[in-house]
């Protein structure tokens, strides 16, 4: 059907004449005598369309069109008359009507008019969709978790984001850091400027200096250029400084004055570089206690927490669990492909009661391996298995608990074939010969496990 119309007519003949002719266009109609009748059948009824005559028993059309739009506000008037006048026409729209034609009239102006007004509807539809989708599909929003913690942790963030404020996020690992650093950065004026990530954990410490501040040409043996550091280079934006912690001592008081001055100085530079950097550190560390242990200066941690984000881990906030696990299932099924619609209640229940020691990422990590075990719904077994590969091949008793042999068997299997794969570095015919199988029958399991024999891949299964 292409639409509900509401025709109100009160000429019997021309109704079933114009109610047949609609009919036929693909339209479904519903027809009444009088306006009193059909101000009372709109406002129960799903209609994209009233078409009502002028001349009616009762109320006339023309009066019926306040009454009409406020039992349905979303619903367009056409009025129709034998009686045109300019007048009439006027007072019907400034009354509210969509349009106006008068009898007798074509079927191919009744088809542009009916069609216009209907094009006009679903495209009102389509903007209420697209407001209400923008109004979910918040920057927010791509934090999963309903948790008292987390709607703090949200609430902060949109507080601290349009701000230009240092901000210092804290977490342990697999928490989801970068995640808020990035959430502060779409919610902020900057979000269309450039954003440097910076780990501080994986530049070597003689590299520090010229990674963070760049250098000029001659700076040293083999500059045989100027290159700009990481500060200038998220000129206009921001910066995310993670791992913090592990900044060398060294070079945190150069930090300090970066951060107080706003300027950066080049290595062989003679003047210094403005900046317009907002400043964002992140760190698995306490950061207090690391000033207490002289590992870190106290002055450059308060110049950097400024705006203090903890984020909880995932023991915390056990309740965000069950929504977790969906979007990260719903997450494999559309990127990876893999045939997984959902998780049962006892698997639910076995990723309560973990104590998830690496967090959000760990749990994303076992249901991929969970996932691939599956058959179409993770059951409890699939994931005691992945949390159980996830821990290694000496798995604890508590996990084994209530699991048949069938299942324990097969994930000692598993663990076996992962580990022989390192130690060939992902050879498989070495492995089938350490293993005592024949390099067919090793492929065979390997597609059984879902194992991916790469050595890259070998990593992230353990």
């Amino acid at each position: 059907m292409k639409g509900h119309i509401l025709l109100i007519e009160d000429d019997t003949a021309f109704q079933g004449m114009l109610r047949e002719a609609l009919e036929e266009r693909g339209y479904r109609v519903t027809a009444v005598n009088r306006a009193e009748d059909g101000v009372r059948i709109v406002r129960s009824g799903d209609f994209d369309l009233v078409l009502t005559d002028v001349m009616l028993p009762g109320i006339s059309g023309v009066e019926a069109i306040p009454r009409l739009r406020e039992a349905a506000p979303g619903t367009d008037i056409v009025v129709m008359t034998a009686f045109s006048t300019r007048e009439l026409a006027l007072e019907a729209v400034k009354l509210g009507a969509y349009d106006f034609f008068s009898k007798p009239f074509s079927l191919k102006e009744l088809d542009i008019v009916i069609r216009r007004a209907m094009e006009k509807r679903r495209m009102q539809g389509e903007i209420v969709a697209l407001r209400e989708t923008l109004r979910r599909d918040t920057p927010t929003s791509r934090i999963v978790g309903e948790s008292r913690a987390m709607r703090d942790v949200k609430a902060l963030l949109e507080r601290i984001a349009p701000l230009e404020s240092t901000v210092l996020i804290m977490g342990e690992s697999g928490t989801g850091k970068e995640l808020i650093a990035d959430t502060i950065r779409a919610l902020s004026p900057r979000a269309a400027n450039p954003f440097v990530k910076v780990n501080c954990a994986a530049i070597p410490e003689h590299l520090f200096e010229n990674e963070l501040f760049g250098h000029e040409k001659g700076a040293f043996t083999g500059a045989a250029t100027a290159m700009p550091g990481k500060f200038e280079q998220a000129q206009g934006g921001m910066i995310m400084l993670d791992e913090i912690g592990d900044m060398p001592l060294a070079i945190q008081p150069k930090l300090l004055r970066v951060v107080e001055q706003k300027q950066v100085e080049r290595l062989g530079g003679r003047a210094p570089v403005p900046l317009d950097v907002r400043i964002i550190a992140a760190t698995n560390q306490n950061l207090a206690e690391r000033v207490r242990e002289k590992a870190f200066r106290e002055d450059l941690y308060y110049r950097l927490s400024v705006a203090v984000v903890l984020i909880p881990p995932l023991r915390d906030r056990k309740d965000d669990i069950p929504l977790l696990a969906q979007y990260f299932v719903n997450k494999l099924e559309g990127t990876l492909g893999l045939p997984v619609h959902g998780l049962s209640p006892d698997a639910i229940a076995v990723l309560m009661d973990h104590d998830w020691p690496g967090n959000v990422r760990q749990l994303a990590n076992v249901l991929e391996r969970a996932a691939i075990a599956a058959d179409g719904l993770i059951c409890a077994r699939d994931v005691m298995a992945a949390i159980g590969t996830a821990r290694g091949s000496n798995v604890d008793k508590a996990t084994l608990s209530g699991m048949d042999l069938k299942t324990t068997l097969r994930m000692v299997e598993r663990n076996l074939i992962l580990d022989a794969l390192r130690r060939c570095h992902g050879r498989q015919t070495e492995a089938a010969v350490l293993l005592g199988l024949t390099p067919k029958n090793l492929w065979a399991k390997l597609r059984k496990h879902g194992i991916r024999a790469g050595t890259e891949d070998l990593l992230q299964q353990t």
